[in-house]
């Protein structure tokens, strides 16, 4: 009989957790759990993208030439001058390396200022909800850090002068848009592209296996989701 009852006990344990949902949690806590799972994203976003082939070796964010540019090089490699087409993206590669760093504390602040009714509307919406969030809220910022650093990488290399008058170019013909004309713009907004999209995987992941957040609160909140 104890044993029956205490079996009786435990499926209504089951029971209620299983009944339970996002709005049996108080506004603090599902605005935490984000938060934790947000700030975990972008940490491990930031990285793996900042270290050596962070971008180079990933198929998913690496940094190649644009359009017609891009066109360009495959011929170049057919006829046996891939190694000048290399040599520019590596530069560009580990230019945006370099610069994703800077990126982490302006994630975690924009994490640190989102509000309830902010959180509401991510744990509502779709799959990469809180990456484009973040996106909004800080990617001028970030742009405005990475700049710089891409600069200085790209004139360390003698075929970044040789990109900007080609795609300078290319561009007045129409063959690459205006940000691409310019290599620091150009890596700066791929980097932020493969940055964002590495935190939106992330997020994805933290979303298909709660369990894999990094904080109780977090894996209680996306569990309810």
């Amino acid at each position: 009989m104890l044993r029956l009852t205490t079996l009786f006990a435990g499926l209504l344990l089951c029971s209620n957790a299983l009944a339970l949902s996002l709005s049996d949690l108080s506004q603090n806590d599902a605005s935490g759990g984000l938060k934790d799972a947000l700030s975990q994203s972008a940490k491990v976003a930031v990285q793996q993208l900042g270290r050596p082939g962070g971008f180079a070796n990933n198929p998913d964010v690496r940094i190649e030439l644009p359009g017609n540019l891009g066109k360009a090089a495959r011929t170049m490699r057919r006829i046996g001058m891939g190694g000048q087409v290399d040599q520019l993206e590596t530069s560009m590669n580990r230019a945006a390396e370099a610069a994703v760093p800077e990126a982490q504390a302006l994630l975690l602040d924009a994490v640190k200022k989102m509000t309830v009714q902010d959180a509401k509307g991510i744990l509502s919406g779709g799959d990469d909800a809180a990456t484009q969030y973040l996106n909004r809220t800080s990617r001028e910022q970030i742009r405005a850090r990475f700049l710089p650093i891409v600069k200085r990488a790209t004139d360390q290399v003698g075929l970044a002068q040789q990109y900007n008058s080609f795609a300078g170019q290319a561009a007045s013909l129409g063959a690459v848009d205006a940000k691409s004309a310019n290599i620091e713009s150009y890596v700066t907004e791929k980097a932020l592209d493969g940055l964002f999209e590495m935190i939106a995987q992330q997020e994805g992941n933290i979303r298909k296996d709660p369990a894999s957040a990094a904080t109780g609160l977090a894996k209680k909140v996306f569990g309810l989701l």
